[in-house]
């Protein structure tokens, strides 16, 4: 035993000196009493996507911390001299050009899930950085919480699950906005892996379905979801009564909805936004829940996240919003953490990683992001 121990310890220091040790640091939220509740909740600072042993094992530094806010944080203490950064979608780790500029040594920035808009991805492309994320690993879980969330909105849960809570009994206060799915028309704005998914787990309520992307589906598979390309988003939006925000955000999709826009759009539209939150205006939105003419919102993301207590959608009638979850099942943490793992193995080993998983390469942006 201590010669294994001592053979284990010459390795280490051999890997350490040999100049092939990496300094990895992982930003991810704190789960608290909730870290040991379940063995595959590991996408959390104290299970650090449950690849702490094998790192540490190669002669890998890995620092893991949830502190990613100001000057003083515990990330920017490391950002100087670390060589690889992971963050979540979930608990982002905002790399600003500032951040790159400082950080002499990095060379990969991974997010253990999918958009990776939390950096800034232009100044990652000129500094030579490689951006990565594990695309399709919570595409499933993405879709199938946008499907509760139209019926949540649409059947006006919200208003009725408060009510048994607060110990009340008032059917006329929930009835008079409930609707049925079946026969409305629902449009995703965007169709990639997380809009076709909805798009197909749609198709058996009956709904008119329609969608607007940058590229029109195959024509099988517009036949599977019955769905309709719009090709003017425009024209797709006023006709809609519920949208689905289902693209990434860039310069050219910040701020898209706003107060002209959501003005187009049927009063009364219900909006499931499990995108990105900038993607809104945030004060349009308000105004126009508060007026009614958006009926319900519901969503998962904000801008910042973790959102400010005083964020005013925290406050809008007729929202069913949550934390940033809908990503972040505990089947989704298996696959986001064994995509980080397999992307970390390649990188050690100078190999490439899939190509759909890449965000920034060799100095050029994923169509998605341009």
């Amino acid at each position: 035993m201590i010669f294994q121990s001592f053979s284990l310890l010459n390795l280490l220091m051999k890997q350490a000196s040999s100049g092939d040790s990496k300094k990895i640091v992982g930003v991810f939220y704190k789960a608290n009493e909730y870290a040991t509740k379940n063995p595959n909740f590991l996408g959390c600072v104290e299970n650090a996507l449950g690849i702490r042993d094998w790192l540490e094992s190669q002669g890998h530094q890995y620092i893991v911390t949830d502190d990613k806010e100001g000057p003083d944080c515990e990330l920017e203490k490391h950002i100087p001299d670390l060589h690889v950064l992971i963050s979540t979608p979930f608990h982002p780790a905002y790399v600003t050009a500032e951040r790159i500029k400082k950080a002499k040594n990095l060379k990969l920035l991974l997010t253990a899930g999918i958009g990776s808009d939390h950096i800034d991805l232009q100044a990652a492309a000129a500094a030579g950085l490689t951006v990565a994320e594990v695309t399709g690993s919570n595409v499933v879980s993405v879709a199938e919480d946008e499907l509760m969330r139209i019926l949540i909105l649409m059947r006006n849960f919200v208003p009725g699950y408060n009510q048994v809570v607060k110990g009340e009994w008032n059917v006329a206060g929930i009835a008079y906005r409930a609707y049925d799915l079946e026969g409305k028309t629902i449009g995703t704005v965007g169709a990639g892996r997380i809009g076709k998914l909805l798009l197909q787990r749609l198709k058996p309520f009956g709904c008119n379905l329609l969608y607007h992307d940058r590229l029109q589906m195959a024509p099988e598979l517009e036949k599977e979801t019955g769905a309709k390309f719009v090709e003017d988003l425009n024209e797709m939006l006023p006709k809609c009564d519920v949208i689905v925000i289902n693209m990434p955000l860039t310069e050219k999709t910040r701020g898209m909805f706003n107060k002209e826009l959501i003005g187009k759009l049927k009063k009364g539209v219900l909006i499931v936004n499990n995108a990105r939150g900038a993607i809104m205006e945030r004060q349009a939105v308000v105004d126009a829940v508060e007026s009614g003419h958006i009926g319900g919102y519901s969503g998962d993301v904000w801008d910042p996240q973790p959102a400010p207590k005083d964020h005013p959608w925290r406050y809008m009638p007729n929202q069913a919003m949550t934390p940033h979850t809908s990503g972040t099942t505990i089947d989704a943490q298996l696959r986001y953490a064994a995509g980080t793992k397999d992307m970390l193995e390649r990188y050690f080993k100078g190999e490439d990683f899939p190509t759909e998983n890449y965000i920034v390469k060799d100095g050029e942006l994923a169509p998605q992001y341009r």
